[in-house]
């Protein structure tokens, strides 16, 4: 237990810092990223692009139609959001990188409208 109200309490301080997130987004990536690693066959370091699209599946999967408008309720408009988030939780300690990763890897990995909306296109017959 300690360690969840320690991990909530940074999670805090970087919001004083950074108001641009809520929390939510925070703890969705940490459990995004959870997610990619767990889809690997053996644990690994992932780079953006690939955290990106794992965020990209794993939103789709946890909110369905309502993806986009859940991420953009938490202010993440885009893969340079999420690339802000990580390197967040990388200044705070919570995260780690290697010396090739950089923020710009997260540069318009995909547009949200296109992955998201396009992923809930009906068709009516």
């Amino acid at each position: 237990m300690k360690g969840e109200l320690s991990f909530f309490k940074i999670i805090e301080q970087i919001i004083e810092k950074d108001r641009r997130y809520k929390s939510e987004a925070y703890l969705f990536v940490m459990a995004a990223l959870n997610y990619t690693v767990s889809k690997l066959e053996k644990p690994r370091h992932i780079t953006g692009r690939e955290l990106s699209e794992g965020l990209r599946v794993y939103a789709i999967e946890q909110f369905g139609p309502m993806a986009r408008t859940v991420l953009e309720h938490w202010d993440v408009y885009t893969t340079e959001d999420f690339g802000s988030i990580v390197f967040n939780m990388i200044d705070a300690k919570l995260l780690s990188k290697t010396e090739e990763d950089s923020v710009d890897d997260f540069k318009g990995v995909y547009d949200f409208k296109s992955v998201f909306d396009k992923a809930v296109e009906y068709k009516l017959e």
